[in-house]
């Protein structure tokens, strides 16, 4: 196994560390992470902390693993399939397990993870078909919105919050919108595939 493919097999090791942190009953366990308020009014929990900072590094390393494959001609079919496995498992399931405690609407999981499965659908096809489906800037703004988004909200939303700015929920809103618009679009790019001939 080379070098990016050991970074994206990190990168979904941590994936599920992070979410068996974020879904772990650990009041039940009698295990308590500590509070602490910033600036008189902010109220940050160390366990959301100390995911966000698990969240950050696992981020990183998907730029990581792929520029080294790219660099050193490294790119290899199971580091393709294994990236967009690690990349599902970190963002779904973190979407999943913050919506589950109430921190984000439950509406933004069910939409990501629905289009997620309509694309993959679509380049699955297209693959069978032998043609190669090119990620969209609409899917790469997309995943911008939605990383910047889950890292203010982990971190309560700092700096923004201090002003009462939930930049936080803003883009990952965005970034819902963003990601039907992007399916729709993969849709319409890939729909003679799907023409009985």
């Amino acid at each position: 196994m080379n070098l990016p493919n050991k970074i994206t097999m990190c990168r979904i090791y941590l994936s599920i560390i992070l979410i068996v942190m974020l879904i772990f009953p650990f009041d039940l366990c009698g295990i308590y992470f500590p509070n602490y308020i910033v600036f008189g009014k902010i109220t940050m929990n160390l366990k959301y902390l100390i995911a966000g900072g698990i969240f950050l590094v696992a981020s990183l390393t998907d730029s990581l693993d792929g520029y080294i494959a790219r660099s050193r001609n490294l790119v290899t079919d199971f580091g393709k399939v294994m990236d967009a496995i690690a990349d599902k498992v970190l963002v779904n399931g973190v979407l999943i397990a913050l919506a589950c405690d109430g921190t984000i609407s439950v509406a933004i999981p069910a939409v990501i993870v629905t289009r997620d499965i309509f694309v993959d659908s679509i380049k699955m096809v297209v693959g069978n078909k032998g043609k190669a489906v090119g990620a969209s800037v609409l899917g790469k703004l997309k995943t911008i919105c939605m990383m910047s988004g889950l890292t203010l909200t982990f971190f309560y939303n700092l700096p923004c919050e201090i002003i009462n700015f939930d930049l936080a929920n803003g883009l990952l809103y965005v970034a819902v919108v963003l990601s039907v618009l992007s399916g729709i679009q993969y849709y319409l790019v890939n729909k003679e595939i799907f023409k009985d001939k």
